[in-house]
């Protein structure tokens, strides 16, 4: 789950990491009033979305698609000027590298006091899950998209990794401040933040906090200008705190959001195939073997071990909700799931939801018999295959308008 650049901040200020003081704000008269309140000369007016480039993205509108302002984040120095720019953001799309091309609409802005800026920095802590750490990466090309530092310059990208049953260590934060070529004072704040950062990461079951940039005043004090932090799914039971009062329906594909209410996985894709399948493992293997014989994969649906017929159903009426679909292959292998229940699941779906494109069904397994014969005493336009490659080249080979 990702949150907000202002949520995040309010995390940040509670375990002792140093933010500008900010204002998350809704409506331009709500931003004008933050103007005031902060009573400063400079503000940053930041349009809150869950995707980066925001500042070199471009604000169109949603109907007519004509570009309304170039960079989601803009420097004010007036309240006529924070106005102006709020009202240019609230209820337009951003269109940003991470956001799509139909970008996403802007309901949330955070003016932020300006910051004297020595320098800016890049700083990240992510699960390395091959190293079984924390991977700690730092960088002196702060504002600027990390993968192009590392094309460019890999050897500006400073990495420690944290063994998580020791935890972070003093010598490796005062080493990776000087790598970034940090003085005393300068570093003793890099290492203080570090620490905090660290420590929030591993309480609160974080997947990745990044700051972008990360910034050195003219006091040599460590300030954090961006946070944009992701939660582990798996740990929500023990943060109610956070996916309750932090999540963000309204960012998240509407359609991924019914699936995981379903306690299904979905994750829209690309292509024109839909595909319904027990087991992540699985689920990959047949999007590789629809690539492999020349289709896309329009979604990633793991319906799981233990799917019953009224979840098949929500699974194929989120799969034709997407108008991209042409067809729909099914590949379930039976363990605790039975093949016999996934037929006339499948079967009942096709009923009710009138389906009109090809559907392709591969069953193995668990009463794999019965739900073959299920599905062949049907009168329904079902194409039933024995393995995972005769369903992919039929499913191809019928969108493609071959019978």
């Amino acid at each position: 789950m990702n949150i907000h650049e202002y949520q995040g901040k309010q995390l940040f200020a509670e375990h002792g990491i140093h933010v500008q003081r900010g204002i998350h704000v809704t409506t331009p008269e709500d931003a004008g009033a933050a103007w005031d309140e902060l009573g400063v000369d400079l503000v940053a007016v930041k349009s809150q979305i869950h995707a980066g480039g925001r500042g070199k993205g471009e604000l169109v509108d949603p109907t007519s698609r004509d570009t309304v302002l170039q960079g989601g984040v803009h420097l004010a120095r007036s309240r006529n000027e924070v106005v102006d720019f709020a009202g240019a953001m609230l209820g337009n799309m951003l269109v940003t590298k991470q956001s799509g091309a139909c970008g996403k609409l802007v309901q949330n802005l955070y003016i932020e006091s300006g910051c004297d800026i020595a320098h800016e920095y890049y700083l990240a802590l992510l699960v390395d899950r091959e190293a079984k750490s924390v991977l700690i990466m730092a960088s002196t090309e702060g504002g600027m998209e990390i993968e192009d530092v590392a094309a460019s310059t890999p050897e500006k990208i400073h990495k420690i990794w944290v063994d998580p049953t020791t935890g972070l260590l003093g010598f490796q934060a005062r080493n990776l401040a000087a790598d970034l070529g940090l003085g005393k004072v300068a570093g003793r704040s890099f290492a203080k933040m570090l620490f905090s950062l660290y420590n929030l990461f591993v309480n609160k079951d974080c997947s990745m906090v990044e700051i972008n940039p990360l910034v050195r005043t003219n006091d040599d004090e460590m300030v954090a200008l961006d946070a944009k932090i992701s939660f582990d799914d798996n740990a929500d039971f023990r943060h109610q705190d956070i996916f309750s009062g932090l999540r963000d329906i309204s960012e998240e594909e509407p359609a991924e959001v019914r699936a995981k209410e379903a306690d299904l996985s979905y994750v829209k894709l690309d292509g024109e195939i839909g595909c319904l399948v027990n087991g992540a493992g699985l689920a990959m293997a047949t999007m590789d073997v629809i690539k492999l014989y020349g289709g896309e994969p329009a979604n990633f649906l793991d319906v799981g071990g233990g799917a019953d017929e009224e979840q098949v159903k929500t699974a194929f009426s989120i799969i034709l909700e997407d108008q991209n679909v042409k067809g729909v292959l099914v590949n379930i292998f039976g363990g605790i799931m039975r093949c016999d229940i996934i037929a006339r699941g499948i079967i009942e779906a096709t009923e009710s939801l009138e389906l009109e494109v090809p559907l392709v069904v591969r069953l193995s397994g668990t009463n794999f018999e019965q739900g073959r014969k299920i599905l062949k005493a049907s009168t329904l336009n079902i194409h039933s295959v024995d393995n995972l490659a005769q369903g992919a080249q039929k499913i191809v080979a019928l969108i493609g308008g071959e019978q």
